[in-house]
């Protein structure tokens, strides 16, 4: 797009978002925490999956103060199944240097807010745009499609200091009278118009100042080298429970993968050893019977786990044993879930 054309683009994609936008939660309020939230659990998650938990988080933490004084327990089993579960961690320490720092009131600068934990260009920019009315960009995957096709940009988007390219396309395009309709529209127009594949080009209000649509490039664009390769991993899982009915529980580390989650033993498959073998003697099990239960496939970020999950009737004098009770009151993972889900199952045809 010729820079002639910038109020034209400006009109075109703002009249476009007011009048066409989705009715979303978060989009009725200018409350810069509840967006802030919004914009957290949006990274990386389908809007149709986090739209029950946003309503649901903030009925459980409607204030800065309520999720500053939150247990992380109670906090992790409300974002369970949402996944990335540092997000929420980092939310919670944000949201307390909020609370200690600034008197509770989310800063309305980029200075200020971007020295939030978890806070990054983004995330700020969002907040500063939509809450605040503040003109600044707030670059995302969806901003980087539409704006490479538009401007025919080449530059390799999965490379870190490209983002710092559109974010100066952003500010050069930024709509200051409207910058958060400008921002939303962005990203409502890569979202439902601007698509990785098959973009609906006739449909798009700001096709006639797109460059990508006039070469007909919108194929060839972005530019995005393939991803690192996962790494893939096996399990066995093991649903131990004793004669009292209780299961065999442990917590996973502070930090890492899945940090503070709770699990079922878990043993690295080795064509070596027995699993089964290495769990009981690791956990100091003694094993009275086993069954299988569920073979399933969890996809993390840069990690594949592999899981064969087993009920197993034990003892032990060491371990954490808890009721299923107890156990439906903790966060637990996806893939734990259902494993969880077989085990009631498998139960109730005993």
């Amino acid at each position: 797009m010729s820079y002639p054309y910038i109020k034209e683009f400006q009109n075109s994609l703002v009249e476009w978002f007011q009048r066409e936008k989705r009715d979303l939660p978060w989009r009725k309020t200018k409350d810069p925490y509840k967006i802030w939230v919004s914009e957290v659990m949006l990274q990386q998650t389908r809007v149709d999956t986090v739209i029950p938990y946003y309503e649901n988080f903030l009925e459980k933490f409607p204030t800065v103060e309520a999720l500053a004084t939150a247990e992380e327990e109670f906090l992790l089993k409300q974002w369970e199944g949402l996944g990335y579960y540092s997000r929420v961690r980092n939310l919670q320490a944000g949201v307390r240097e909020v609370v200690e720092n600034y008197h509770s009131i989310v800063p309305n600068n980029r200075a200020s807010i971007s020295t939030l934990k978890g806070v990054g260009p983004y995330t700020a920019g969002a907040v500063l745009s939509i809450a605040y009315g503040v003109p600044e960009h707030a670059v995302d995957g969806n901003v980087m499609r539409v704006l490479s096709r538009v401007l025919l940009i080449e530059d390799d988007i999965a490379l870190p200091k490209t983002k710092k390219v559109f974010e100066k396309a952003v500010m050069d395009l930024m709509d200051i009278k409207h910058p958060s309709d400008f921002n939303q529209g962005l990203m409502e127009l890569g979202a439902l118009v601007c698509t990785p594949t098959s973009p609906k080009c006739l449909l798009c209000p700001v096709r006639d100042y797109c460059g990508a649509f006039a070469e007909g490039q919108t194929s060839n664009l972005p530019v995005k080298t393939k991803k690192t390769k996962v790494k893939k991993l096996a399990y066995d899982v093991f649903i131990v429970e004793n004669d009292k009915g209780q299961l065999l529980m442990e917590k996973r580390p502070e930090s890492g993968l899945l940090a503070n989650m709770w699990e079922f033993p878990m043993v690295l498959e080795n064509e070596h050893y027995s699993a089964l073998a290495e769990f009981s003697q690791q956990y100091s099990v003694e094993v009275l019977g086993q069954e299988a239960l569920l073979t399933l496939k969890h996809v993390f970020s840069h990690i594949v786990w592999n899981l064969s999950s087993y009920y197993v009737q034990g003892e032990s004098k060491s371990g954490i044993w808890l009721s299923l009770e107890e156990i439906e009151q903790l966060p637990l993972a996806v893939p734990m879930q259902k494993i969880l889900q077989q085990y009631k199952i498998s139960r109730k045809k005993l």
